[in-house]
């Protein structure tokens, strides 16, 4: 008997549902959980469903790619651990809606507050609109729109590359020149030029952004990794 096994081309996309995530959220909102996430602010989901909570959670880490969220991440919190949302670091959590009135009762720092089941952001820290370079957002609105308005059209799997196509250009035009600001020593150890990277931005409004983000655990976790494997450049030995 012959057993066949095959991996997806895209290994990132696994057990993802963007479709999930565009289902309750216009891409505008999915655009300002997004910034959030990038700046590895708190946030919390809510829905009543553990199957939409797992989804939706899994699917905005996932808009993440290559960055990989690096804090607190429970799709769904159990009763015993709604406190966890008084925590002053970065979380992403999903709380079933019937928790909802002991959550917004706890001394909580700022966050994001998402309602899944009625598609609208109950709490803000009010600044996500300016995260984002306003150019590159529009972009990524323009996409998500399009991918929207095609739902009939694309398979899960469709939507899946599709979107998660928008969000890895919006990280190769911000960042995408890091491998260039890594300086190799003789030993083989790289050290990433932080300044000279921030500088070679032309767009001030990309630097202002990439600016906030280099601070992120997320891009010190990838750069640490960056700044360990030297892929050896064609035609050199």
């Amino acid at each position: 008997q012959l057993i066949k096994l095959t991996r997806p081309v895209d290994a990132h996309l696994e057990h993802v549902e963007f479709q999930a995530l565009l289902q309750r959220l216009s891409p505008h909102l999915i655009l300002h959980i997004f910034a959030s996430a990038v700046l590895e602010r708190r946030l919390i989901f809510l829905a009543e469903e553990l199957s939409v909570l797992s989804q939706c959670i899994h699917a905005v880490a996932a808009l993440l790619y290559p960055f990989i969220w690096a804090h607190t991440y429970i799709p769904v919190v159990p009763e015993c651990l709604l406190d966890t949302v008084c925590c002053p670091t970065p979380f992403m959590v999903g709380i079933q809606m019937r928790h909802l009135e002991r959550v917004l009762d706890q001394p909580m720092e700022e966050a994001l507050i998402v309602d899944l089941c009625q598609g609208k952001i109950l709490r803000a820290v009010g600044d996500e609109e300016e995260i984002l370079p306003i150019k590159l957002q529009n972009e990524m609105l323009m996409s998500l729109n399009r991918h929207n308005n095609n739902n009939n059209v694309h398979t899960p799997e469709q939507v899946n590359a599709l979107v998660s196509e928008a969000f890895v250009q919006f990280f190769v035009r911000t960042v995408g020149h890091y491998a260039s600001h890594i300086k190799w020593s003789k030993n083989g150890s790289g050290t990433f030029q932080e300044r000279a990277f921030c500088k070679a931005i032309a767009s001030k409004t990309n630097r202002k952004f990439v600016k906030k983000f280099v601070k992120t655990n997320m891009f010190s976790l990838f750069i640490e990794e960056a700044e360990k494997s030297r892929i050896p450049q064609e035609g050199k030995g």
